[in-house]
């Protein structure tokens, strides 16, 4: 959260408006509705899939794009490169959370972005040590105008948390390249359970942007989301009891361990988003996240099995 409030601070002005996804992690659409809006910056959402809304949304003033692809927890997988070309046309840069795929396994960058967020605390760790995060981009935008807000706010990782993050960098492209594989399993191994409705997984061949996919990322991640069968039942409850019967699975908002994690999104890491922004998002009560980590993936079928029946 700090890099993203350090890149709105270097890059707009009282007044400046920001055009970002609807599908952005639930802090940074309270950083943009109860921070920024105090010093009159305006945001508007639109669908991370329709770059035609991107375009509509802009007006005189738009100054920054924002989206995280794929997001979190729906896995909708925004074109970068398009929305390059709409914010240059209207003067705007371009910033893209990565928090899922990490530079392992999409370069934002060499589709357009002007700047690349990482939440470090996540994969680029990889085992839930320290926090932290990250922000990348061309040498004269972080020089002029992101160094300027480290230097005199003081949002700076401490040398030893800078260490470990580092550490953590050379094994990255190793974790991602197993992590996504058992993840791909197991999100086939969803899709054929008869609990489940439907499984948000880039990797899938059923994914509604495959194509896009494979123009942006090397792998789908690591990262499956699935919503549970509505059969009239409270769905908070049952994703809940999925939630409970996991005994190996580790139960935490957090994500990108080596050791798999599993959360209810709409009452942790959107919980504090209103019903409604929720539900255009597409996150619903019966809707659950698993990051999957190292572990023999039929173990983690296993152990899902609980709570699914």
């Amino acid at each position: 959260m700090s890099a993203i409030f350090t890149c709105c601070l270097g890059l707009v002005n009282a007044g400046d408006h920001i055009v970002a996804s609807r599908s952005i992690f639930g802090a940074t659409v309270q950083l943009f509705n109860t921070i920024l809006s105090r010093f009159g910056v305006e945001t508007t959402y639109v669908d991370p899939t329709d770059p035609a809304a991107w375009a509509a949304a802009t007006r005189n003033g738009t100054k920054l794009f924002y989206v995280e692809t794929p997001s979190n927890p729906t896995a909708e997988i925004a074109d970068i490169a398009a929305l390059k070309a709409i914010a240059s046309a209207r003067g705007a840069l371009l910033i893209v959370d990565n928090c899922f795929c990490t530079p392992a396994l999409q370069r934002p960058i060499e589709h357009g972005a002007d700047l690349v967020i990482h939440s470090a605390t996540k994969f680029l760790d990889g085992q839930g040590r320290v926090m932290g995060g990250a922000v990348l981009g061309k040498a004269d935008l972080m020089r002029e105008r992101i160094m300027p807000v480290l230097r005199t706010a003081g949002p700076s990782l401490s040398p030893f948390n800078a260490w470990v993050l580092l550490k953590g960098l050379e094994t990255l492209s190793l974790r991602m390249d197993k992590q996504s594989a058992n993840a791909l399993v197991l999100a086939r191994w969803l899709e054929a359970h008869p609990r489940v409705a439907r499984v948000l997984y880039p990797g899938l061949e059923s994914h509604p942007q495959a194509e896009l996919v494979g123009r942006q990322q090397s792998a789908g991640g690591a990262v499956v989301s699935f919503e549970l069968v509505d059969d009239g039942s409270d769905l908070r409850a049952c994703a809940w009891r999925v939630v409970d019967g996991c005994r190996m699975i580790s139960i935490t908002a957090n994500l990108g361990d080596t050791r798999s994690t599993i959360t209810h999104p709409a009452t942790t890491t959107h919980g504090r988003v209103g019903v409604e922004a929720r539900a255009a998002a597409g996150i619903g009560d019966g809707m659950l996240r698993v990051a999957v980590g190292l572990e023999s993936v039929e173990d983690l079928c296993r152990d899902l099995a609980h709570g699914l029946g």
